[in-house]
């Protein structure tokens, strides 16, 4: 064992201290170094009575932790990376990609009908901008409401009948267990992915080459390749949570397949693309195809 535990800050909501200690587990048993937790409470955390996209800005749910990893409070912390913005704050950067859970969207519906079945007028809780285009596309009769809150929270209220169904990511229900909420796993074509979304961040200070070393046992190069090219399509459009945008790479044995889904701010002018290139050789080649991607998309 490792001397001295690493100190790793984590937002302190059920479903970050699942993610974040079953990732310090396998951490322990790769590197032999132990851990200890800070819990950080986020700007994100402390908002729950609007919209995301009403609070603006990037990293609303990363950036007291980032001061934490600064100051030295930290030595490192584990992210969603769909929570990290594209451009990192001075003095860190990225240091582990773990291997991926599934990227997709789930629905839980109070009737446990699925999302086609849901009748006209029914009430959907979400607050992600990118998921109400991509549904309404499909179901213009359905209503979209806003819904904050942690799982458990957005899980009681469609039990309780606030809305008729609730729209989730598939990974955050394995990693709590609760799996078994899962009407309906949705589809890429009906709605794209976010940005990193299934995949965690491990983030640290620059120049800490100790900890570096330990978190590069635990980096898993098909998701850092994957996630590099989504994560370009987010640079190139300049993606927050004001913006509606989606990306989701599949890497093939010698291929990377990559689609996008940007829209304006108001939900309007839906464009997508794709591309299938050779499988990119570093994670840089990979987020430049990205960003040629999620150029085309602006332009559009």
């Amino acid at each position: 064992m490792d001397s001295k535990p690493l100190i790793i800050a984590t937002r302190k909501s059920a479903l970050a201290l699942a993610q974040a200690r079953a990732w310090m587990n396998e951490f322990t048993d790769v590197t032999g170094c132990g851990t200890s937790e800070l819990h950080v409470v986020t700007t994100g955390d402390k908002i729950q009575d609007r919209a995301l996209n009403e609070i603006g800005g990037k990293g609303l749910f990363i950036k007291e932790i980032e001061e934490a990893i600064l100051e030295g409070r930290a030595d490192c912390a584990v992210h969603s990376l769909k929570d990290v913005p594209a451009e990192l704050a001075p003095g860190l950067q990225l240091g582990c990609i773990p291997k991926r859970a599934s990227a997709l969207d789930a629905i839980k519906t109070r009737s446990g009908c699925s999302f086609a079945e849901l009748p006209a007028g029914a009430k959907v809780g979400t607050s992600s901008l990118r998921r109400i285009v991509q549904l309404r596309a499909s179901r213009p009769d359905l209503q979209f409401v806003p819904l904050r809150g942690n799982v458990d929270t957005r899980l009681r209220k469609c039990a309780e009948g606030q809305v008729d169904a609730v729209v989730l990511a598939c990974a955050g229900l394995h990693r709590l267990g609760l799996a078994d909420q899962i009407t309906e796993v949705l589809s890429d074509q009906l709605c794209l992915p976010a940005v990193g979304q299934g995949a965690l961040a491990i983030e640290l200070r620059v120049g800490d080459e100790h900890v570096a070393s330990l978190l590069e046992q635990l980096n898993d190069p098909q998701t850092a390749l994957q996630v590099a090219a989504e994560r370009g399509v987010m640079q190139a459009v300049e993606g927050n949570c004001q913006v509606p945008v989606a990306a989701y790479a599949v890497l093939g044995e010698d291929t990377l397949h990559l689609r996008g889904m940007l829209a304006d701010p108001d939900g309007s002018n839906v464009r997508r693309a794709e591309v299938t290139v050779p499988r990119p050789s570093s994670d840089e080649e990979a987020r430049q195809v990205g960003v040629e991607l999620g150029q085309g998309l602006r332009r559009t």
